[in-house]
């Protein structure tokens, strides 16, 4: 009823590869290294981008620079560091981060030794006239209201000529009014040596954040008095 027989056994011979193209005969140790290799080619090219976008990026875009001196206090302090926006030296005037406006923070070479590097606060723009009277700032004729003064920086009231900002040209000033080497001493700043707009503050952490402008307006109105000034000239 049941064949318990075994059937015959057949020997089948060796396999090769050239048996069948489908095939694959793995050599591990071989493919580990070839692997490895073409990993590491990989992480090479990443690297290689990586530093291209970033020296792309500290070029054209934004560069670190180190505050030195008092002359910015109290918005900035000595050591601390910033991010300059370097896009206002080709003048974009599509935004606001393309062009300089009044109260923007600005770096620039200083025009009496392009060795050193100012950092100031904007007031005065090209074809305006420029005054100083008891402390106070005048843009034709109109004050200017700055909120970023303190009071504690700014006690000697100081007069300043009539000046008028030529094309191209802008008036600086430090925060410190008491002791700042500005446009008040050394005169007005090419805009082509302005080289950046400081837009962010990483150090000191506790202070770490965007810095913005300073929002001065002109006003048409009387001559403050000498104990408003002394306020900060603030509302």
């Amino acid at each position: 009823m049941f064949n318990l027989r075994p059937k015959d056994q057949f020997d089948f011979g060796s396999v090769a590869v050239n048996d069948d193209p489908d095939i694959e005969v793995h050599k591990f140790k071989r493919a580990s290294k070839q692997g490895l290799w073409f990993e590491s080619l990989r992480l090479l090219r990443d690297i290689t981008l990586i530093i291209s976008v970033f020296a792309l990026f500290m070029v054209f875009v934004a560069q670190p620079v180190v505050v030195e001196g008092t002359s910015m206090v109290p918005e900035l302090s000595n050591g601390e560091r910033l991010l300059v926006n370097k896009l206002v030296y080709y003048n974009i005037e599509s935004f606001s981060w393309g062009h300089i406006e009044r109260g923007d923070i600005v770096v620039f070479w200083y025009p009496n030794d392009p060795n050193k590097s100012f950092v100031k606060r904007v007031i005065g723009l090209p074809g305006e006239d420029v005054e100083v009277r008891n402390g106070i700032v005048y843009i034709d004729g109109k004050q200017l209201r700055e909120p970023y003064l303190d009071a504690e920086h700014n006690q000697t009231l100081p007069n300043y000529t009539q000046t008028r900002v030529k094309d191209h040209y802008y008036f600086v000033m430090g925060d410190n009014r008491d002791n700042s080497s500005d446009s008040r001493i050394w005169g007005l700043v090419p805009e082509k040596y302005i080289y950046g707009k400081a837009f962010f503050r990483y150090w000191r952490p506790s202070k770490a954040g965007f810095l913005q402008n300073g929002k001065p307006n002109l006003e048409e109105t009387e001559d403050l008095e000498e104990g408003d000034y002394r306020a900060g000239n603030k509302e």
